[in-house]
């Protein structure tokens, strides 16, 4: 069976094909020393890096292809009938595909004249075409959608074993000091913290209060004849 040509907005989501996908190397930082780089042989800021970006023709093409009507205009426009120029150098838009009106930013990098103009508005159509899902896989440092599973929980501790509670209650239970007792009942609370068992959290301490309560007074009437 043959694949269903995807149209319109669905087709503007769809990922660019390797020969419509273009590469640019960008400094790290704007006040990076200029230096012939070794990746592209262009003169910029070094460090760079390289990126990945789809270019106006290419970009063009898919607004026609998905929607032979699109068109963009200029957010505002001043006295003389040209878009506006905000403070910063760059320019906002209005994006129409297939009915669909969304916003885009543009700016020009510093840069000044008709190029300027020409590179602001490409970068502003890049910017709303994304916000229809174009080349969203570019825009995104990692993977956007991940055809896995997420990974399993792991499983709950069993509980402590009849067999170890009732050791450790003997333990509890034979205990002929306050001392020997606070030590049973330590190694028997940690062992049912590990494994997250309230229910024999509870029954070691009852136990362990009880076996307090007959240490203590077994120790009294000692106290009374000393006394």
């Amino acid at each position: 069976m043959s694949e269903v040509k995807k149209t319109g907005l669905e087709l503007m989501r769809s990922p660019f094909p390797a020969n419509q996908v273009s590469t640019m190397c960008r400094s790290t930082k704007k006040d990076n020393q200029k230096g012939k780089c070794p990746k592209c042989g262009g003169w910029h800021g070094l460090p760079a890096i390289q990126l990945d970006y789809v270019g106006h023709a290419a970009l063009t093409d898919r607004l026609l292809a998905s929607d032979p009507n699109w068109t963009w205009e200029p957010a505002g426009i001043d006295a003389n009938g040209l878009p506006i120029i905000d403070k910063d150098g760059g320019m906002w838009i209005k994006l129409t595909v297939c009915g669909v009106t969304r916003w885009g930013y543009g700016d020009a990098q510093g840069k000044t004249g008709g190029d300027a103009m020409k590179e602001r508005i490409g970068d502003a159509l890049r910017n709303a075409a994304m916000r229809f899902g174009a080349a969203l896989d570019l825009w995104h440092k990692g993977d956007l959608h991940v055809d896995e599973e997420p990974p399993e929980a792991p499983p709950a501790p069993a509980g402590m074993s009849e067999s170890t509670l009732a050791d450790f209650l003997a333990s509890i239970d034979s205990a002929s000091t306050l001392a020997t007792l606070k030590t049973a009942y330590t190694k028997a609370k940690t062992a049912a913290e590990a494994l997250n068992d309230r229910d024999a959290y509870k029954t070691l301490t009852t136990a362990t209060n009880a076996r307090k309560a007959a240490l203590e007074a077994a120790a009294q009437p000692a106290y009374a004849e000393q006394a």
